[in-house]
C-alpha cells in the first residue's frame, strides 16, 4: 500500500496532445494521476513519442497515467468520427507505453436510433475490441454521459443508463469491459448515484471526479422541461454528492484505481478560476479519502 494515497489515487484529466506541456505546470499541486483524453481521434499524434515525453514530464514523481480516453462514436465511422474506432485500437496497442492498462470513452451508438437497436453493433465492435484489449492486458471502460441522448435517440453514447449497462454486458460478457463512472451524469437524469454505485461497483474500472448540483426547488416548480436550467455539472467539493460515501463504497469493494477530476464544466469555477476549483477538488477528495495514509503501530 502506497504511503501517500492508500490504494486510491486522486488526479485530473488533461488533453492527450497537451499532456507533456501541461503536466509539468500542474503536477506540483499534488495530483497523483493523469487521465489523458482525446476528442474523437488521436489524429496524427505519434503515441510512442508522446508516451516518452509524458514519462519525462512525470520524471521521478509518484504519478501514474491512469487511463487513455477517446470520446467519439466508434460505431458509425462517419464524418468527424471516421477515425474513432481506429483511435480505440491505437490506444489499446500503445497503453503499455504509458504504463496504463485502461482505455475509455463513449460506446457510440447508431445515430438517431434507440439503445436497443444499437446493441448489436455495439456487440460487434466492442466484442472485437475487448478481445484485442485482453490480449494486451488492457481493460475498457465506458463513460456514463448521455451527451444529450435519450433511450430512443442520440448520436454519441448508449452507456448512460443502468438498463443499458445490463444489455451491454450481456451482449459482450467480457471481464475486461466495465464503466467509467461519475455521479454527475446520473444526477442530471435525477438518478441517485450512491445506491447505484453500491450495486454496480464491481463493474467500475475508473471514476471521474465530477459532481452536480440539482435545484430541487426549480424541479418542483417547473419540472424538468421548463425554460430554465435545473442541474449544473460541478467540480467535486461544490456539488451535492458526499464523496466520502463514494470512496467508502469503492474501498469496501476493493477498488484500487483512481479518481480523476474532470474539470472545465463548473459554472462558477471556470475561466481564470479553473485551476483554483480543480485544486480545491483535489484537496477535498483527498480529505474524503481520509487524508494521508498513517501506518498503525507495530
Amino acid at each position: 500500500m502506497n504511503g501517500k494515497h492508500a490504494g486510491i489515487r486522486v488526479g485530473t484529466m488533461v488533453g492527450g496532445g497537451d499532456a507533456a506541456r501541461v503536466i509539468p505546470q500542474i503536477k506540483e499541486h499534488g495530483f497523483e494521476s493523469f487521465n489523458l483524453s482525446f476528442w474523437q481521434t488521436t489524429g496524427k499524434l505519434d503515441l510512442a513519442e508522446t508516451a516518452e515525453r509524458v514519462r519525462e514530464a512525470i520524471g521521478d514523481d509518484d504519478i501514474v497515467i491512469s487511463a487513455l480516453s477517446v470520446f467519439g462514436n466508434p460505431l458509425t465511422g462517419t464524418g468527424d468520427n471516421a477515425d474513432t474506432l481506429a483511435s480505440w485500437e491505437r490506444l489499446i496497442d500503445h497503453a503499455h507505453l504509458f504504463g496504463a492498462n485502461l482505455v475509455s470513452g463513449f460506446t457510440g451508438r447508431l445515430t438517431g436510433l434507440s439503445i436497443d437497436e444499437s446493441i448489436p453493433r455495439f456487440a460487434e465492435v466492442f466484442g472485437e475490441l475487448a478481445r484485442r484489449a485482453a490480449d494486451r492486458g488492457v481493460r475498457l471502460a465506458f463513460e456514463n454521459c448521455d451527451m444529450g441522448g435519450t433511450w430512443q435517440s442520440g448520436d454519441w453514447n448508449i452507456a448512460h443508463n443502468p438498463s443499458a449497462w445490463e444489455r451491454m454486458f450481456n451482449a459482450v460478457p467480457a471481464d475486461n469491459i466495465g464503466l467509467e463512472w461519475e455521479p454527475c451524469h446520473q444526477m442530471v437524469s435525477l438518478i441517485d448515484p450512491i445506491p447505484q454505485l453500491r450495486k454496480w461497483v464491481d463493474k467500475v474500472f475508473h471514476v471521474h471526479g465530477k459532481d452536480a448540483s440539482i435545484a430541487w426547488d426549480l424541479v418542483r416548480e417547473n419540472g424538468i422541461h421548463g425554460p430554465g436550467q435545473f442541474v449544473w455539472h460541478r467540480t467535486p467539493g461544490f456539488g451535492d454528492t458526499n464523496w466520502t460515501d463514494v470512496i467508502t463504497i469503492l474501498r469496501q469493494a476493493g477498488y484500487q484505481g483512481t479518481i480523476d477530476i474532470e474539470g472545465w464544466h463548473d459554472p462558477v469555477y471556470k475561466g481564470e478560476l479553473e485551476m483554483t476549483g480543480q485544486v480545491h477538488a483535489l484537496h477535498y477528495l483527498k480529505r474524503c479519502r481520509g487524508g494521508d495514509y498513517i501506518p498503525n503501530p507495530k
